[in-house]
């Protein structure tokens, strides 16, 4: 039916098709029908959201009516910073540029930060990270751009609800991959706001085969995976030690080249030999500067191996070490005693070990190490899925998921190796009076 139609198109037609948006628009690209102030596209990577907001540009400026005598459109375009703005928003491959037919394309005036229009319409560009410089504009719409990721969402936000002053109903198109900040589940419980939402897949047919089966079988159903894959709105658990704006503010410290210490942190399994039961290996480094109180680590790789014999995690451990020329190795001995020494032995009879005792519950050998994470003092050299993951379900009432935690279990004894025992074995330097 569709080769039928296309049959019949004469040559001027064909040529104008591309840009007919409504035509090949998926759902979730188009504007909803009924009023709103504020449209959100959340959707996952590559989703459309980009073309989507563009073609939403578009469709405010060209051909539109002047708002009143001598006052033609004027929108504003808004990303994290000036450069994404224009390398995204406007000269993207699926940007206004490229989605603006030749007689319709507006002309960059880089001195103004400005797309102007045939018609004499206005996009004017603006920095989320300089939400001063709405004040004084005013517009009858926006596009906002990756709105969850900035960070100063919140100010820059309000500025630009000043400055939507403009026409009868100044409308905000935002395109967003969902994350667990206030300012975007704000805006969703707002009536004037409508939300439509896609998964990645939607938009299968712009991109590669092998970008989907990589990242999906690589994140598989992870927190992040639903996040970025499947554009949903991941909050955290109730009372989550590790909230997802932690773990999202350690993935941006930092590692250094150089680590005063590192360790190989083992939790062995409970059982052996069964495919569920895995035995966390985390290694970590940390730089000494200053004292104690002052020193940062970051975990440096999560070598978990699962469902294998003693031996198996054993030599992943052993391997790790040697992968990272680390300074020790820190089992929990717990469970199995003097096997779990044993079997490091054998595959590794000079490897520096020192055996741990838990002696207190999960929560309370945890709640140390997110209190680093809270200060700052934690990087991720790294995302780090599976770990991130089990590290977002531990409360203050216990671990959420499924089994053993085994992950961050390795990831506190690392940690506290590194930072916690220090801490508490330093003492200040002081006077005494004789």
């Amino acid at each position: 039916m569709r080769e039928s139609f296309l049959d019949e198109l004469t040559e001027g037609e064909c040529l104008a098709l591309p840009y007919l948006f409504e035509f090949w628009a998926m759902e979730h690209q188009l504007p909803p029908e009924r009023d709103w102030r504020s449209w959100v596209i959340m959707g996952g990577r590559g989703a459309g959201k980009t073309r989507a907001g563009a073609e939403w540009v578009r469709a405010q400026v060209e051909g539109a009516m002047p708002l009143s005598k001598g006052q033609c459109r004027r929108v504003a375009l808004i990303g994290e910073t000036m450069d994404q703005v224009r390398e995204v928003m406007i000269f993207g491959e699926s940007g206004i540029i490229a989605c603006s037919p030749p007689d319709r394309r507006p002309e960059w005036q880089a001195t103004r930060r400005c797309l102007v229009w045939p018609n004499g319409a206005e996009t004017m560009v603006f920095s989320a990270h300089d939400p001063e410089g709405l004040r004084g504009p005013q517009f009858d719409g926006a596009w906002v751009d990756e709105l969850a990721k900035w960070k100063k969402a919140r100010e820059t936000w309000d500025m630009l609800q000043f400055a939507l002053r403009l026409g009868e109903n100044p409308q905000v198109c935002v395109t967003t991959t969902p994350r667990n900040v206030g300012i975007l589940k704000e805006l969703l419980e707002l009536d004037s706001t409508v939300v439509t939402r896609a998964r990645t897949e939607a938009n299968r047919a712009n991109l590669a085969d092998s970008f989907l089966e990589e990242v999906r079988a690589r994140y598989g159903n992870s927190r992040l995976a639903r996040q970025e894959l499947d554009g949903i709105l991941v909050t955290d658990v109730d009372g989550a030690l590790w909230t997802a704006e932690l773990m999202e503010r350690a993935q941006g410290l930092k590692a250094p080249a150089e680590f005063d210490r590192i360790v190989v942190a083992v939790d062995p399994p409970a059982g052996e030999g069964k495919a569920s039961n895995a035995c966390g290996i985390v290694v970590a480094g940390v730089v000494c500067d200053g004292p104690p109180q002052a020193w940062r680590a970051w975990v440096l790789e999560d070598a978990t191996v699962q469902g294998v014999s003693p031996t198996g995690w054993a030599q992943a451990a052993a391997h790790a070490y040697e992968r990272w020329q680390a300074d020790r190795v820190v089992a929990e001995v717990n469970q199995g005693g003097a096997m779990v020494e044993t079997v490091l032995r054998q595959v590794a009879p000079q490897i520096p070990l020192r055996k741990v005792h838990a002696t207190r519950g999960k929560v309370a050998r945890a709640e140390p190490v997110a209190a680093l994470y809270e200060q700052g003092r934690i990087g991720h050299a790294g995302v780090f899925v599976a770990l991130e993951e089990q590290m977002g379900l531990m409360t203050a009432a216990g671990y959420e998921g499924q089994g053993s935690p085994d992950r961050v279990d390795a990831l506190v004894w690392a940690l506290t190796e590194l930072v916690v025992a220090p801490m508490g074995n330093w003492k200040r330097p002081g006077l005494r009076v004789i």
